[in-house]
């Protein structure tokens, strides 16, 4: 009878963990679940150019795959002088032995995702998102087109110089800019203002004085400087020893006015004028989805130092961190303006994303989210956080299925995805706090190893809690589940 007995024990133990199984399978499958980018929901989240690829149609192909593009591609007389060649299909590739190397990455850098880059030639590729990434930092169609033809040592393929214009045409005109607790639809390029004010949807988030009429434009003028940034020495029109050794003739005298004038924009301050209406806060979402169906999706920004209902938070970075030059230059790209702009950026293992991340929090000096892929990741924020800023231990609360510290009070807030997407029922004490997470207007939201992240899971938390200004850090730009498409405009 005890056998018996002890046999039916053992059972239910069997029985019972075979349940905890289905319920962590189940809920694996439903963060795996696939997302449907046909859906109305996800074109209303992606420009229709975001899906554009380079079309490269009538090249030969040889018994070995290499493309021939010798007749499409005749070369400039002075090619070997020339950092570049820029194929038809999107792909462009650069000499790491150019004496203007230095000025041409960080050009290529601005407007195209890296592929590889070995010792001497380094490969690029111009795709829809990098073109997007550039014009979100001051870059206009003509000075993209304008740089590349100078640059390359042919001339540029007429079908790269359409894809690009299509990618940048109408995007970075229009940005939704948040100054004194109070939303604004803000252009250099009045035309466009006039062109979106004459949309019947435009017109009704639009904010209305009291008596119903519609607030005046505003027109500014601010100072700012060239979005190109200065990277090594100047390269003036000099013989350079190549890798091999040998000489590399002069720099041609228009790649060194070129140059020159970059120096001189970094040098100089640019005097620009805006024009900008005030739109009703709640109807946020409703302008940024039929501003992307108009083709003018708007470029957040956070006009933190101006936010007078977020109150500053007290962190400082240590004396001890000192960034090096690529971390500096990969957050002047987020802090143009004394604003903060939302984007992800993308720095190898071991490259220090994390100080980079506590740098834009101690920049921002607003309540900062930060959201890991795991219970690990968390702990390790919470130690870069004390390590490397003056942040107060208490001021941290932690949020995980082990570790749930009283968030009242607190100014940093570290978690995990699957904690704040989970769906299924949670315990009293979890729901307080999720409950406290969406009631904060946070000012900075630092999303870690984004593209690790379920496309599912990645919209659910975004609409859970409310941040006005997104980072990502991630060390690749490739997504295990090819989900791409809307994470960039997600963010």
């Amino acid at each position: 009878g005890g056998g018996r007995v002890a046999l039916s024990y053992s059972e239910m133990g069997k029985k019972e963990r075979d349940k905890k199984k289905s319920k962590k399978r189940h809920y694996e499958e439903e963060e795996e679940e696939e997302y449907d980018l046909t859906s109305k929901e996800s074109q209303e989240a992606v420009p229709s150019a975001a899906g554009k690829q380079v079309e490269d149609s009538g090249t030969k192909v040889d018994e070995y795959g290499a493309k021939d593009y010798r007749n499409q591609m005749p070369l400039k007389a002075d090619h070997s002088s020339r950092p570049l060649w820029v194929a038809p299909d999107g792909h462009i590739f650069l000499e790491a032995f150019s004496p203007v190397y230095k000025y041409a990455q960080d050009f290529l850098v601005a407007i195209a995702e890296p592929v590889c880059r070995p010792t001497h030639v380094h490969e690029y590729k111009l795709t829809a998102y990098s073109l997007y990434a550039a014009v979100s930092v001051g870059l206009q169609t003509s000075d993209i087109t304008e740089y590349l033809q100078k640059l390359s040592k042919t001339g540029v393929p007429d079908g790269i110089i359409q894809f690009i214009k299509l990618c940048t045409v109408s995007y970075g005109k229009v940005k939704l800019v948040l100054k004194h607790n109070r939303y604004f639809v803000e252009s250099t390029h009045p035309e466009v203002i006039q062109q979106l004010l004459q949309d019947q949807v435009i017109r009704e988030c639009r904010l209305r004085n009291a008596e119903g009429e519609e607030t005046e434009l505003i027109t500014e003028t601010f100072k700012s400087k060239s979005a190109i940034s200065k990277s090594g020495e100047n390269s003036g029109p000099s013989t350079s020893q190549g890798a091999d050794g040998q000489n590399i003739p002069d720099v041609p005298a228009d790649l060194f006015e070129f140059y020159e004038q970059m120096d001189k924009d970094e040098e100089e301050e640019e005097e620009t004028q805006t024009v900008s209406f005030e739109v009703k806060q709640e109807m946020i979402e409703e302008l940024q989805k039929r501003c992307i169906h108009l083709d003018y999706p708007l470029l957040a920004e956070y006009d933190f130092r101006n936010d007078s209902v977020n109150p500053d938070i007290n962190i400082d970075l240590k004396p001890t961190a000192v960034l090096r030059p690529y971390q500096e230059k990969s957050l002047r790209k987020m802090f143009g303006n004394g604003r903060a702009r939302s984007g992800v950026i993308v720095l190898p293992c071991g490259a220090g994303k994390s100080l980079v991340g506590v740098t834009a929090a101690c920049t921002v000096r607003k309540r900062c989210l930060v959201l890991g892929n795991s219970a690990v990741s968390v702990e390790q924020w919470k130690s870069q956080f004390k390590m490397w800023s003056t942040i107060d231990d208490s001021q941290i609360c932690r949020f995980t299925s082990d570790a749930k510290d009283k968030p009242i009070g607190c100014s940093i807030a570290i978690s995990t995805y699957s904690m704040l997407g989970h769906t299924t029922k949670r315990s009293w004490e979890a729901e307080r706090v999720m409950e406290w997470l969406k009631s904060q207007e946070w000012g900075l939201m630092i999303l870690d190893e984004v593209h690790t992240i379920p496309a599912k899971m990645f919209r659910r938390v975004l609409t859970i809690v409310q941040a006005h200004c997104k980072l990502g850090l991630t060390a690749t730009l490739v997504r295990e589940d090819d989900k791409i498409v809307d994470l960039n405009f997600l963010i």
